[in-house]
């Protein structure tokens, strides 16, 4: 008896000194997809593409008072794409999150390392949840909540590797560097977030070690408004500084996006929206020629969230060319607590001039690029699985196909459908 209450007084004891948790969850998400005109309108005669690509994670963490670990192991491929016997598995495990949150107090932390970074709806920082692979950043973050607010500030600087000589950053589809500032704070029914963001893209010759870095400013903010049944969302962006290239064309861009909900009962709402994103001529899409690139770049977005889900712009493409003009509406409803579903179209067209590449004089075509209709569908089996479904057409026009190619009159339609598992 005397030796349980002493094992009870130091466990008493330890619990009232600090507190420790450490979990152990994971992730597995296998999507299988059909592809017919998915990023771009199919051709005749072109074959639909099918396969199956997993995620599979385990998620390290350890919580403290003083500070919070996490480490992401990922493995994404195809299902198939390697052989029974493999030797090796390559570039298809990595980490995807191992940071470190130092707390210094209540209001004030640190975080460093390799960590996902995604605010507001996720258009100018997301995490891409959506692919399998995701994005996350290598970087540090101050982390402040003062009387409610929250601001972050974030620092990154890349390299290739440990070096004695030299700068030059070799990795492709990547920044040298970056600085933010980003806050938000509550008020009511509003609230407010704004986002500063310096850029430095690597330029110069790498046979030479140039190592010159251009930047590029985006500055903006983000309003939400709530009133019982009724949403609205705001947002406008500018885009400036230089190209990456020998610094004579300068950027000029803008975002600017407003969307609208209403609630017809607490489980059906319609939904509305128009987003803006500022683009050049198809005679100059770099902006090379007029020295001025107006075309701007959500670069750290989850870009598939946004004008349409079949990845015809902005995901991996369409960067740097004629902009877009988005108006979206649609239906969202859930008809059991387990199920939901939500009904999209996206009116599509160019914010830049389209010529027609068949005529041997410049000709303006018109604008519209097409309407895209997406379908998705959600089933919660339990709380750790669940099911998603989505159909998505896009119905293209002439000048979608003069600017990206393919045929208008060719069925482009994408459907998948994943199961996800969440243990803990």
């Amino acid at each position: 008896m005397k030796k349980s209450f002493a094992l009870l007084g130091a466990l008493l004891l330890c619990s009232s000194v600090s507190y420790a948790q450490f979990t152990l969850s994971g992730q597995y998400r296998p999507r299988a997809e059909y592809r017919h005109g998915f990023k771009q309108l199919p051709s005749p005669g072109q074959n639909a593409a099918f396969f199956v690509e997993q995620r599979s994670r385990i998620n390290l963490d350890y919580n403290s008072e003083n500070y919070d670990i996490k480490i992401v192991l990922q493995d994404v491929r195809v299902w198939g794409s390697q052989p029974q016997l493999v030797i090796s598995d390559g570039a298809t495990t990595t980490i995807h999150e191992a940071w470190a949150l130092l707390k210094f107090n209540e209001t004030v932390g640190l975080k460093l390392g390799r960590q996902e970074i995604a605010y507001d709806d996720h258009r100018l920082f997301g995490n891409v949840g959506w692919a399998q692979q995701a994005r996350s950043h290598d970087a540090a973050v101050l982390q402040l909540s003062p009387n409610g607010a929250k601001i972050h500030v974030g620092l990154a600087y890349n390299q290739d590797g440990a070096r004695l000589v030299g700068n030059y950053y070799s990795v492709s589809s990547s920044y040298k560097t970056f600085q933010y500032l980003w806050a938000q704070k509550s008020f009511d029914n509003l609230k407010a977030s704004v986002l500063l963001m310096n850029l430095g893209n690597q330029g110069g010759d790498p046979l030479i070690n140039d190592g010159t870095t251009y930047f590029q400013q985006t500055v903006g903010g983000r309003l939400t408004y709530n009133m019982e049944a009724f949403t609205a969302n705001a947002a406008i962006y500018g885009q400036f500084g230089d190209m990456p290239d020998d610094g004579n064309t300068s950027v000029k861009g803008i975002l600017y996006s407003l969307d609208v909900a209403y609630k017809l009962t607490d489980k059906h709402k319609l939904f509305a929206g128009f987003e803006h994103i500022s683009g050049n001529d198809e005679s100059d899409p770099s902006g090379a020629v007029s020295g001025e690139n107006n075309a701007f770049n959500p670069y750290f977005g989850t870009n598939h969230k946004f004008n349409g889900l079949m990845d015809y712009f902005y995901v991996g493409n369409h960067n740097g060319s004629v902009g877009l003009n988005d108006f979206q509406f649609g239906y969202k409803g859930a008809f059991t607590d387990n199920f939901n579903t939500t009904i999209a179209a996206h009116l599509l067209y160019a914010d830049g001039e389209v010529f027609n590449s068949a005529t041997s004089q410049p000709e303006a075509m018109s604008k519209s690029l097409g309407t895209e209709i997406d379908i998705t569908a959600n089933y919660k089996v339990s709380t750790e699985v669940g099911l998603a479904f989505g159909y998505s057409q896009m119905f293209g026009t002439e000048t979608l196909v003069d600017l990206r190619g393919g045929d208008k009159d060719e069925l482009a339609n994408w459907a998948w459908v994943m199961i996800t598992f969440n243990p803990t």
